[in-house]
């Protein structure tokens, strides 16, 4: 942009000087220990100045915890959201077992599709190989109590000794004439 200068004694066109970037009045947000920090004219609650209740109203309140913190009421005033949603959330099923000690109940299981996994490809690879031999796979050297049937097993005989062995792992065994045999 041009501006006339009246200083030289004519009118002489001279270039204008460039202008500073106008400043701003507004902080941008800031760094702070827990992250950054939003200003605070950018914060919702500055249009409310001057309206008493910022929104929140007169007769109900903006107080702390009008219904009780956390789960609190579920049999009283809280009632009927409990009931509606989640229904059986109160009271207790079945027997207690005193002194449960969780040996007691420990039973790992291997599915048929993972049994071969035991052994490895290159040793099936070998015993398919040598006719008249099936491989003797023992669960319980592997820390495995049962035997499930889940899956397909390779056309080639196995002979699988567990704990347990459920009727349809037992079932898909001999079907490709396999055995089982039960430990104690």
């Amino acid at each position: 942009r041009l501006f006339f200068c009246r200083t030289l004694g004519k009118d002489a066109e001279t270039p204008r000087p460039p202008r500073a970037p106008p400043s701003s009045s507004r902080a941008p947000a800031r760094q702070t220990a827990k992250g950054l920090k939003m200003p605070t004219h950018a914060h919702k609650n500055r249009k409310k100045r001057g309206h008493v209740s910022a929104g929140h109203g007169r007769i109900g309140k903006h107080r702390k915890h009008p219904s009780g913190r956390g789960n609190a009421g579920g049999q009283h005033h809280h009632r009927i959201m409990m009931d509606k949603y989640h229904p059986g959330y109160f009271g207790k099923v079945g027997m207690r077992h005193f002194h449960k000690q969780k040996n007691h109940y420990h039973c790992p299981i291997i599915n048929l599709d993972k049994l071969w996994t035991l052994v490895g490809e290159e040793k099936r690879l070998e015993c398919a190989a040598a006719s008249g031999q099936a491989p003797v796979i023992d669960l319980t050297d592997y820390g495995i109590f049962k035997c499930l049937g889940k899956g397909q097993l390779p056309k080639q005989p196995v002979v699988v000794k567990a704990r347990y062995i459920s009727k349809l792992a037992e079932k898909k065994i001999k079907e490709v004439g396999g055995a089982c045999i039960l430990t104690a």
